[in-house]
């Protein structure tokens, strides 16, 4: 089983997603043993707690610096033997967690990467103002930097003629990003990824070959650190 952990900063819809997959069963031998966010009153953290999902806060605030808070986050991690990380609408820096977590940190990012990589704020608007007429989304295995790394799968999304920045928001998420997201958690949980430099390799489904063959149809850098400000929802705390 594979324990996974998401990271989420606003609504929670890409971990909405997730959730609805692990109720359905269509992630295989996955368990999502947390969802941790800087924000308390982040409405990501209702939608874990409804689904019975434990849910921390690591506020920001109560440390010193951004570095020092991301290692808190790093060893809540560690602690809790996770092996899958799911940027789920995660919107501070990643510090160190990528050293400690290479290969293992899953997320989308919102065009056909490396379009637009450059854009610093909308880049659904950029993507109107440039006129283009296919965008989309790319499911990505984080770099060392928390950055977009090895691209793990992409689709494409049609730019309508009447897109405003909201709209084309909304359907590259609906129509690419939480699928994406929730794919890509499969093919790790599969076992079928595999990294070689920067490019990522998906191999065959061997259980689905073993059944179309019988004639049948298939539709881990630590650095040791003591976190001070870890608040588990739900749990009253002292001060």
């Amino acid at each position: 089983m594979i324990r996974a952990a998401a990271l989420v900063s606003g609504d929670g819809s890409k971990l909405q997603a997730i959730l609805d997959s692990m109720y359905f069963k269509e992630i295989p031998d996955f368990e999502l043993v947390a969802v941790i966010s800087p924000q308390k009153d982040a409405y990501a953290m209702s939608r874990a707690l409804n689904a019975g999902v434990p849910a921390y806060v690591v506020d920001p605030d109560l440390f010193p610096t951004m570095t020092s808070h991301s290692m808190a986050v790093a060893n809540k991690l560690r602690d809790m033997d996770v092996e899958l990380v799911i940027l789920a609408g995660y919107d501070l820096p990643l510090g160190v967690i990528p050293y400690q977590f290479k290969n293992r940190i899953i997320g989308t990012y919102p065009a056909i990467y490396p379009a637009f990589e450059d854009v610093e704020g909308d880049i659904h608007r950029a993507v109107l103002e440039r006129g283009v007429k296919v965008t989309g989304a790319t499911a990505y295995f984080a770099d060392g930097d928390g950055r977009v790394g090895g691209i793990i799968l992409q689709k494409a999304v049609e730019v309508l003629p009447d897109d405003d920045p909201e709209t084309l928001q909304r359907r590259v998420m609906e129509a690419a990003e939480w699928k994406l997201l929730t794919q890509a958690a499969t093919l790790y949980c599969s076992g079928r990824l595999s990294v070689h430099g920067s490019r990522v390799v998906i191999s065959e489904d061997k259980a689905k070959e073993k059944v179309l063959s019988a004639g049948g149809s298939s539709d881990r850098f630590f650095m040791a650190f003591s976190p001070p400000a870890m608040v588990k929802m739900g749990e009253r705390t002292e001060t």
